[in-house]
């Protein structure tokens, strides 16, 4: 019965985590490239094949892996693996903004930050005080040959992400390549970890950024934004299946406590 116990309340902890994984998609859904996390759970017949076939434990920041035949400590019910990121493409969104782009294909911008080179899908930048293509949150954009300086110019950017540009006072004058927009891939890029407002790191799993170049580099489009690749109805009935089952878990610890109860105050007194 004790053993119920944690296998209800192992239930009802992975519900809870891949509830907070919807929760936190739905309140991204209108973030421009926003990627929803999804929760994967190992369940008892893999943490029992785990534990036959290997031999110790051991866990890492994208799971935790069960290496070691511990006869007796075999567990039931469930536990959450790892919060995977589903990078599928987001549709794109017209904004009629000479300074936001959308890439297809997979791929990532760099950009500069006070903690190094950082990743992102969020095209959406504009032109900052000092003249550079930014983030809206203040961070350079990085080209092939370092920042990407636009003041008092007309630019355009073409599928190959190549910046074009021409003076302001003279609109007649033929376009000149200023830069290359540096846009980056990674071998394993599920394994990427997220920063907030939508940056990206390395990290050793997925192995350092490699510039994107031939077929496997995404297209740039000019004046359209990506969005995000939440389904908002997908993601309301994951969160009524997810409601139902922190129930049936429940109701699962109610019952054992209802026949500990009796066992307790009945078939002891008895004896």
């Amino acid at each position: 019965m004790v053993r119920g116990w944690y296998t209800g309340a192992s239930g009802m902890n992975a519900q809870q985590r891949r509830l907070d994984a919807i929760s936190n998609n739905l309140a991204n859904v209108d973030t421009t490239s926003y990627k929803r996390d999804v929760t994967v759970s190992k369940n008892f017949p893999e943490l029992l094949l785990r534990r036959m076939d290997d031999d110790g434990v051991y866990k890492n920041p994208f799971g935790s892996a069960d290496v070691a035949p511990i006869i007796g400590k075999i567990g039931l019910g469930v536990e959450v693996n790892e919060l995977f990121t589903d990078f599928q493409q987001g549709s794109f969104k017209p904004t009629g903004s000479s300074s936001d782009f959308a890439l297809e294909g997979q791929g990532f911008f760099a950009v500069e930050t006070p903690h190094g080179e950082r990743y992102t899908r969020n095209g959406n930048f504009t032109v900052g005080v000092e003249g550079y293509l930014m983030t809206k949150e203040g961070f350079p954009v990085l080209g092939e040959n370092g920042r990407i300086f636009l003041q008092d110019s007309l630019y355009t950017v073409n599928k190959n992400g190549e910046v074009y540009v021409r003076p302001i006072s003279n609109t007649d004058a033929d376009p000149v390549l200023l830069d290359r927009l540096k846009l980056v891939a990674f071998e394993n890029d599920r394994y990427i970890q997220k920063q907030g407002s939508s940056l990206y790191k390395d990290t050793p799993v997925s192995g350092p950024a490699i510039p994107a170049e031939g077929s496997g580099r995404p297209l740039v489009t000019q004046g359209f934004i990506e969005a995000s690749n939440v389904n908002v109805v997908n993601e309301m009935v994951q969160m009524i299946e997810v409601n139902r089952a922190y129930e049936a878990n429940q109701k699962t610890i109610q019952a054992e406590d209802t026949m500990m109860s009796k066992l307790w105050n009945d078939v002891v007194r008895i004896k």
